[in-house]
């Protein structure tokens, strides 16, 4: 086993998670991550962990929607889902949750309808909600399916995968500090952007109220992935259109060039030059996903290219991200509710030319470059 398998897991139980004596962990392995899940084990036995392991596989789960809409497709309306009590119960008793992520095929639940992911995901609301629960913290083992999808070889995904996990965080959390206070004590945060080759970027969003995370990889930042790298908050009443220029994955179908009209802070308009009716579900799934729940400035300049992983590339330094759908608790106020729904879908621009990102008026970002960093241009 690589040795730097170890040191992942170990940064994931130690720093990521803060696992101790006696918690109860529920492992979530995908396809082809079963060294990391290995190394985990060891890990969590050493720590004295109760370890519920899982096998997490988008193969398994295309059958088994595709097995649901075969059953109902007589009808009309798109298939039922029982109730996951099960799973319910699980994640309640459940301290910690960890996912590890990779899989055979990044594309293998591309030919399930629309009306069965919605209707599948609506199913799981209450069973996501426990999860969040928890201290659960996503991360993602080196595959050669990644690896294609990212456009590198293996031997070179590998490396660039622990080049962004294996690092010090703690450092790296002082950083992100300074862009987590200036939007803590910030109302509105405005978006622009003029290219040549690109439509215009011009957006608006309340931040008022709302608390930002320092995302340092660790539950103790209120940071759940691993990777991590990014300050994100819960904005509101946006105004405006955002273009996004990189490239994603959505529902296993790749999304290129999407457009976003906000008006009383609901999505009116948009389009996306190919992947669109992916966009549409997603959307189309209740009536807050058509709604902002995460503002994103992506700070880790160890992540130096886009993959086609939202766990990296939403990370990356010069870029910023939205995503419509369910705001994260940990930005909201005590007590107070911020966007449900039953999708988190994040959406990336890259800012690292022609650019502006203002808080209250103010330039805190141009270009890519922050006001605190040489070379910022005021």
């Amino acid at each position: 086993m690589d040795e730097r398998v170890r040191e992942h897991a170990e940064v994931l139980v130690d720093w990521s998670a803060r696992v101790d004596p006696g918690d109860h962990v529920v492992v979530s392995v995908a396809e082809d991550a079963h060294d990391l899940g290995v190394a985990v084990a060891e890990a969590l036995g050493e720590r004295g962990a109760a370890v519920t392991t899982l096998y997490g596989s988008d193969e398994l789960s295309r059958a088994y929607l595709k097995g649901r809409e075969r059953e109902s497709a007589s009808g009309d309306d798109a298939p039922e889902f029982p109730d996951p009590a099960v799973d319910r119960a699980l994640l309640e008793a459940a301290d910690v949750y960890l996912r590890l992520g990779g899989g055979r095929n990044t594309a293998a639940t591309a030919d399930v309808g629309r009306e069965t992911r919605q209707a599948y995901a609506r199913s799981r609301k209450e069973v996501r909600e426990r999860r969040m629960a928890t201290d659960w913290v996503s991360t993602v083992h080196p595959t050669r399916s990644l690896a294609q999808q990212a456009g590198m070889a293996y031997e070179e995904y590998r490396d660039f995968v622990y080049d962004a996990i294996l690092r010090d965080w703690e450092a790296l959390a002082g950083e992100m500090a300074r862009m987590k206070e200036v939007l803590d004590s910030g109302e509105e945060v405005r978006i622009r952007t003029e290219r040549a080759d690109a439509p215009d970027t011009d957006v608006t969003m309340s931040i008022a109220g709302r608390t930002a995370v320092n995302s340092a990889a660790s539950v103790a930042y209120d940071s759940h992935n691993l990777p991590s790298g990014e300050v994100f908050t819960a904005p509101y009443d946006a105004e405006g259109e955002i273009f996004f220029d990189v490239p994603m994955t959505i529902e296993s179908t790749r999304v290129r060039d999407v457009r976003l009209v906000f008006e009383d802070g609901e999505v009116v308009d948009f389009s996306a030059d190919s992947g669109e009716e992916a966009l549409e579900s997603v959307l189309e799934t209740d009536p807050g996903a058509r709604r902002l729940g995460e503002l994103g400035i992506g700070m880790n300049r160890g992540i130096d290219r886009f993959t086609d992983s939202i766990l990296f590339d939403e990370k990356m330094g010069d870029t910023v991200h939205l995503a419509v759908g369910r705001a994260y608790d940990a930005c909201l106020p005590d007590g107070e509710s911020g966007n449900e729904s039953a999708v988190h879908v994040d959406m990336i621009s890259d800012v690292s030319a022609d650019s502006t990102m203002a808080v209250d008026g103010e330039v805190v970002q141009r270009n890519g470059t922050f006001r605190w960093e040489d070379g910022f241009d005021g």
